[in-house]
């Protein structure tokens, strides 16, 4: 007979937020380690939240990084390893419909039909203005520092 026996039950965490990461808040973590932008990065993959990407948001930071060139120490090679690791850690995400033109930025359209086609609960973005109608569809807008100190990691 057993007397002592220990069940864990793992119990996924429900309160994970879905996210979409703007490419304003993608550059800014690439030029500077300092600030929230650069460790919001560095928490993708770490179950704090998750991050939903598209083929044209990948290829949109993929434009910004190279962009940087230059003005940053990263090499291609460095650019092309962030983005590797940022795909294989995201949820890959497929936008079947468009509400075009809803926002004044074309771009930001393209982030709020992400968001809302991966049933995400908010975007990071330093352009908080730029999406004032995204309330309308339940997603909550923040800046890197605002997610940061909602997940606990500020």
């Amino acid at each position: 007979m057993i007397d002592n026996i220990l069940v864990l039950y793992i119990i996924p965490n429900m309160s994970v937020h879905q996210v979409v990461i703007d490419t304003n808040v993608f550059v800014s973590a690439l030029r500077s380690r300092r600030g929230a932008s650069y460790k919001l990065f560095m928490l993708i993959g770490s179950g704090k939240f998750e991050i939903n990407i598209s083929v044209s948001l990948i290829l949109e930071y993929e434009d910004a990084a190279k962009d940087l060139m230059g003005e940053t120490p990263l090499s291609e090679g460095d650019i092309e390893g962030i983005l590797d690791y940022i795909c294989a850690a995201a949820k890959h995400r497929k936008v079947f419909y468009l509400w075009r033109p809803l926002l004044r930025d074309p771009k930001d359209d393209m982030v709020l039909e992400l968001a809302v086609s991966a049933n995400c609960d908010c975007i990071v973005t330093y352009n908080k203005g730029h999406f004032r109608d995204a309330e309308h569809f339940g997603l909550g807008v923040f800046t890197p520092k605002e997610f940061l100190e909602e997940i606990g990691e500020l």
